[in-house]
């Protein structure tokens, strides 16, 4: 097994749709990744998509509600895909500032 220091964080993980955007992190600032990194889903879709979970859990999702949460195609993508998306988006952009040789903050240090 050899160690490629010299080349980015692989993106074949990623689901194919987003690929072509991890690839293109690779090209921005230190601060433009950390930003990604330190970016959150908005309080209005946490909320709501907390609002929907709870509406599944006793079996009162609308259809639209259902929809709303389940969708897996972008570039409508449900609340949870969305929120999946950027959690990968925010890992490659701290595996890229780790790759680039950026001191990465300790778990403890992010969720302050």
């Amino acid at each position: 097994m050899t160690n490629q220091t010299n080349a980015p964080p692989a993106v074949d993980y990623a689901p194919l749709e987003l690929q072509r955007e991890l690839i293109a992190m690779q090209e921005l600032t230190i601060e433009d990744l950390l930003t990604i990194g330190q970016s959150q889903v908005p309080e209005s879709q946490q909320e709501l998509h907390l609002q929907l979970l709870e509406k599944n859990q006793t079996n009162q999702l609308s259809e639209s509600d259902r929809l709303l949460l389940r969708r897996r195609s972008p570039p409508q993508a449900s609340l949870q895909v969305s929120a999946d998306y950027l959690m990968l988006k925010k890992a490659y952009a701290y595996a890229l500032l780790k790759w680039e040789g950026y001191s990465i903050p300790d778990f403890e240090q992010l969720v302050k």
